[in-house]
């Protein structure tokens, strides 16, 4: 039987899984490769350049995580912008979501130090997020673009805030949302 042939469209699955099990502090060429069963050479070959690699990664990891979302979320479109934003944050609680997000702070993390890898990435997870929040929001939300993007920064804050320990705050947020009492 003839080895199977490496191409990007085989080895981003592979690096996917390595990161979100290690994160993206860790992502070097050397150990990503070894992860994916290559070499670092071989990794610039198929995707010319770590940024380029990196963003294939992300992109993919982006399209992981709104499938995730696809499979947990109910079929029907959310009632309001509100209960979209609380699905989204009940849902992203559980286990599964866990991996996405430690290596979505790492992706935060190097924004911050204006890495131009990770910006143009998270920009393009954002995209991908922000077209999800918009096929989910009611079939009548009179602005589906500025929805999602309410929706979006509603639940980016109370994920930080969930990460940061302070979940009792996102939760009363949330809440404030729906003007119910926390």
């Amino acid at each position: 039987m003839a080895p199977t042939r490496m191409s990007r469209e085989s080895l981003v699955p592979l690096l996917a899984a390595h990161v979100l099990q290690n994160g993206l502090a860790d992502a070097s060429l050397r150990p990503l490769a070894k992860a994916a069963g290559t070499s670092d050479r071989m990794l610039i070959y198929h995707f010319g350049t770590k940024d380029a690699l990196v963003a294939a990664l992300l992109e993919y990891l982006a399209g992981m995580f709104a499938a995730a979302l696809d499979t947990a979320f109910p079929k029907d479109r959310s009632a309001s912008r509100r209960a979209c934003a609380q699905t989204v944050y009940a849902i992203t609680e559980e286990p599964q979501f866990a991996p996405f997000f430690r290596v979505w702070w790492d992706i935060v993390a190097g924004c911050s130090d204006d890495n131009a890898a990770y910006l143009d990435a998270a920009g393009g997870m954002m995209d991908v997020l922000l077209a999800w929040v918009v096929d989910h929001l009611p079939a009548d939300d009179p602005d589906p673009q500025a929805g999602a993007r309410a929706v979006l920064t509603v639940i980016e804050g109370a994920q930080m805030l969930r990460a940061v320990g302070c979940g009792d705050i996102a939760e009363a947020g949330l809440a404030a949302l729906e003007g119910r009492p926390a």
